[in-house]
């Protein structure tokens, strides 16, 4: 039995030292910059009352490219990449999920808001399809792109009530990433203040229908 301790020892040190000789070997994980979708500009709440229907704010769908914490880009044609060293704090459709709720929280019209993250039964709700969050280049020119075919859902039996595509394009005059992230920001701003607008307006006519 000490024979065999012997022999064991030499042996699981030489594949320690294996391993640990491996490990030394293996490329450096890449440090990554990981950014926040910018903080939306101050507004002042719109006029008009408090609304007695309550909405909830649903992630919207997406495809496996946009679906991520990764930064898209589209460099020219039909292919997309996405920044290196570079993310998003949550993948693109909970980033712009969440800029919606803001701009409906700022806007003051609706408050009896809630979102998909919790199992609340509400009047309407707020969902879609998104199908760009990212930057595409056109020559030099830089621009970014978020568009969502956005869905106004009836509550209790899932119906859609109203629907309409949104588009925003932002240029820009930098293209380093934080240049980018910025101009992500102004287009969710802009993009936020359409939706919300329509929103209100529809689901007031179909409350009262």
């Amino acid at each position: 039995m000490k024979r065999a301790n012997r022999l064991f020892a030499p042996l699981a040190l030489s594949g320690a030292l294996a391993l640990t000789s491996a490990c030394s070997i293996l490329p450096k994980a890449e440090p990554l910059d990981i950014y926040r979708l910018p903080v939306g500009q101050s507004s002042t709440p719109t006029p008009g009352k408090v609304l007695s229907w309550s909405l909830q704010l649903l992630k919207p769908q997406a495809g496996d490219a946009l679906n991520s914490a990764r930064i898209a880009v589209i460099p020219q044609g039909n292919l997309i990449s996405n920044y290196k060293a570079s993310r998003w704090s949550d993948p693109a459709p909970v980033l712009l999920r969440n800029r919606l709720l803001d701009g409906f929280q700022r806007d003051g019209r609706v408050q009896l808001l809630s979102t998909d993250d919790s199992n609340l039964q509400t009047d309407l709700a707020l969902g879609g399809d998104l199908q760009a969050f990212q930057t595409e280049y056109q020559g030099n020119a830089a621009q970014v792109v978020i568009r969502l075919d956005a869905r106004l859902i009836r509550g209790n039996d899932q119906k859609i009530l109203a629907s309409r595509r949104f588009e925003v394009r932002q240029p820009l005059s930098e293209t380093q990433v934080p240049a980018v992230v910025a101009g992500f920001g102004q287009a969710s701003d802009t993009l936020t203040r359409q939706v919300v607008d329509w929103a209100v307006g529809q689901g007031n006519l179909q409350i009262k229908h």
